[in-house]
């Protein structure tokens, strides 16, 4: 079987999915897209053949073809299921779920490339409004995911229980997103926490763009 993994090094959606990949062993051969307003690969005629939305990440096994992280963190986990990224129980998923919404419903949408592109361009919005926006709007996410993991009795290591689930995948790019614009994460003890934890473990270091090429 061939995997595939379209990719590119500083998708948080795709940093994701690489987190999940490497926690269940699962090799993949890596094509990067370069998505970087003026290089746009992802919009390249090629690329939307493939990929009709034209965004990153997209995985493919042989014929089977799959968009948008969280389908495909689904997929995963439904088809390699060990190691399980969700705990036992209906509540118990569900809340995991509700804490992966958090990060890629309602922080990363608003802060994508494409937003910040349209601020920029449609209107007119310079760096440091843009840099106010993104602050915002992590920040505002990261409030209602603290308050959850102090206030629940699942939190462990992670932000349920002692291994990582799906919550902790979406975690972690967005905290690298948080500290690479130099958001103030100091009222946020229980991510930072967390997220050092995460860090040790070698399937997140791999994963990390750091050292990764574009």
């Amino acid at each position: 079987m061939e995997r595939i993994l379209y990719d590119y090094f500083r998708s948080s959606a795709a940093y994701r999915v690489r987190i999940a990949l490497n926690l269940k062993g699962v090799d993949v051969t890596r094509i990067a897209v370069n998505i970087l307003p003026g290089i746009d690969e992802q919009h390249s005629e090629r690329y939307r053949q493939l990929n009709p939305q034209g965004r990153v990440p997209y995985y493919t096994e042989d014929d089977f073809r799959l968009g948008q992280s969280p389908a495909i963190l689904e997929y995963l986990e439904e088809q390699y299921p060990s190691p399980a990224l969700l705990p036992e129980g209906a509540r118990e998923k569900a809340y995991v779920r509700q804490l992966s919404a958090i990060i890629a419903c309602d922080i990363h949408p608003l802060n994508n490339l494409c937003v910040l592109e349209y601020l920029r361009n449609e209107l007119a919005a310079d760096n440091k409004t843009i840099d106010k926006w993104y602050a915002h709007w992590i920040q505002e996410g990261f409030r209602a995911f603290e308050k959850m993991l102090t206030t629940s009795n699942g939190s462990g290591l992670f932000c349920f229980g002692d291994k990582p689930t799906f919550a902790d995948i979406c975690l972690v790019p967005q905290i690298f997103n948080a500290r690479r614009f130099e958001v103030p994460l100091d009222t946020f003890p229980t991510i930072v926490k967390i997220g050092a934890e995460c860090a040790k473990l070698p399937a997140f270091q791999a994963a990390s763009p750091t050292g990764l090429k574009k």
